[in-house]
């Protein structure tokens, strides 16, 4: 099936997110789709996946026109999505969410779905529990089920939004070989990413898009330079990591225990100092999200001391550890971290918890401008945080952050965030490092990790290895901790 969007145009108020989009994908090929966050990919792939309409421009398959006015009908029409943020019902089980979108007649065929979901898991390496809860998912356990969910609904063009975050080295390098095997049988993949590694490991073609406009096209082979140059029109300094003193402890773990219904960690005893970072590297639910929601006063350990700035924790309501300074930013941005259907002037009167008995709207609308302004954020404080690209919601996020914080926790800090916007991302965590801030931040990103801590925690099933110094430790040797040797 031949891919031609021609002219395509969208508008959203005043922001003109596709200007005039001109894309050909050919049958058997996996098309590569880059740009900066808030470049227009995702409303262009939401177009064509039949989230949105377009404003204007013309969608053909095989030379022939097309309209759809519901993503059932894009399906129907061989075109299915897989979105960053995956679009599923928490309430319900894996199985229940994996039916979704199957015209099986009045009656669910569950046998043959079950049947269907243990083939792709098989596949993939993935292990879910087909009656656990979507709910209890991690993002990257429930990013893996939309992606065997598409896969089941039989689309001849397959868009994959972000499709590697939050999935191990293996399941990725089974990923990849899945696609270039259903390219091989002429379906048709578009792979939206921001990794240029990914890009360049598996793409044929690359189209760049910048402010809403295709600023260029790549044949492979291409150069990460190559991409970054149209991408941002420039190439971009990394972040400077400075050595500092490290100041007096701030969080301290001793013989802690962290579990749910799924995992315990026993066993954990670490001291974080002032200004100091930490990196937790690991397979998605090996027990890092434990770690730093304990750490966070959002799950009472079931063994052992935490103590924040010299002061026993243990028992203590959450609100008690935000007073301590601790601050907590979780993977899930509008699950956990931000309110859906609010806007930005909302978020911020949230945060400022002020004891006026009425609010103060124009001081609101103010505030928010001058964060919106210190922080880069593409809105305005009427924008509401759901239509705001993920690179646009974790600066949201941070600008939340109150500014005397001792200890942040972070999971996930640039998950799905083009390089300007992670490199911009460090820039603001590694200013609060120098002004005293300890850090502990989980990432799949081994590089991440190994560029931007102090000392690195990896975990693999429950078990934590004794913490590394990062500047003498390598990819390879994380790998193989990660997979549990030498644990």
């Amino acid at each position: 099936m031949r891919l031609e969007l021609k002219s395509i145009h969208k508008y959203f108020g005043l922001v003109h997110a596709n200007d005039g989009v001109d894309l050909t994908v050919e049958s058997g090929t996996i098309h590569g789709l880059l740009g900066e966050n808030g470049a227009g990919k995702s409303t262009l792939m939401k177009i064509l996946s039949g989230f949105i309409r377009r404003d204007s421009g013309e969608i053909l398959l095989d030379g022939r026109p097309v309209e759809f006015h519901s993503p059932a009908e894009a399906i129907r029409m061989g075109i299915g999505m897989l979105h960053q943020d995956p679009l599923d019902f928490p309430p319900l089980s894996v199985l229940d969410n994996f039916l979704l979108g199957r015209e099986d007649g009045f009656v669910q065929n569950r046998a043959r779905a079950l049947a269907d979901l243990k083939r792709l898991s098989s596949q993939f390496g993935f292990d879910l529990d087909p009656e656990t809860l979507v709910s209890t998912l991690t993002v990257g356990e429930r990013q893996q089920l939309e992606i065997m969910r598409l896969l089941s609904l039989g689309v001849q063009i397959l868009i994959f939004d972000e499709p590697t975050t939050g999935i191990s080295l293996p399941q990725k390098v089974k990923l990849f070989e899945t696609l270039r095997l259903l390219a091989k049988e002429g379906k048709s993949i578009i792979f939206v990413t921001h990794k240029l590694q990914d890009a360049e490991d598996l793409c044929q073609r690359v189209t760049v898009l910048r402010r809403g406009q295709v600023t260029g096209q790549v044949e492979h082979p291409f150069t990460a330079s190559q991409l970054v140059q149209l991408m941002f029109g420039q190439n971009l300094a990394v972040s400077a990591r400075q050595a500092i003193e490290l100041g007096a402890p701030i969080l301290e773990m001793r013989d802690v225990a962290v579990e749910d219904y799924r995992l315990r960690v026993p066993n954990l005893n670490l001291q974080v100092c002032a200004g100091e970072v930490i990196g937790l590297a690991g397979i998605e639910g090996s027990g890092q999200r434990l770690f730093l929601r304990a750490c966070a006063g959002l799950l009472p350990p079931s063994a052992g001391e935490i103590w924040i700035a010299g002061a026993k924790m243990n028992r203590q309501p959450y609100h008690k550890f935000l007073e301590r300074g601790v601050a907590y930013m979780p993977a899930g941005r509008l699950e956990e971290g931000l309110v859906p259907g609010l806007n930005l002037a909302e978020h911020f009167v949230l945060v400022g918890r002020s004891k006026d008995f009425f609010i103060n709207w124009g001081a609101a609308q103010s505030e928010a401008q001058v964060k919106i302004e210190e922080y880069s954020i593409h809105g305005v404080p009427a924008t509401r945080v759901e239509s705001l690209s993920g690179g646009n919601q974790q600066r949201a996020l941070l600008a939340l952050l109150r500014p005397d914080i001792d200890l942040l926790l972070l999971e996930h800090p640039t998950r799905g965030l083009d390089i300007e916007s992670t490199l911009w991302v460090w820039n603001q965590l590694l200013e609060r490092r120098r002004r005293g801030t300890a850090i502990v931040f989980a990432s799949a990103d081994l590089d991440e990790i190994l560029e931007y801590s102090d000392r690195i925690l990896v975990f693999s099933g429950g078990r934590v290895a004794q913490a590394l110094v990062a500047k003498e430790t390598s990819v390879t040797q994380l790998g193989e901790l990660i997979g549990g040797k030498g644990l």
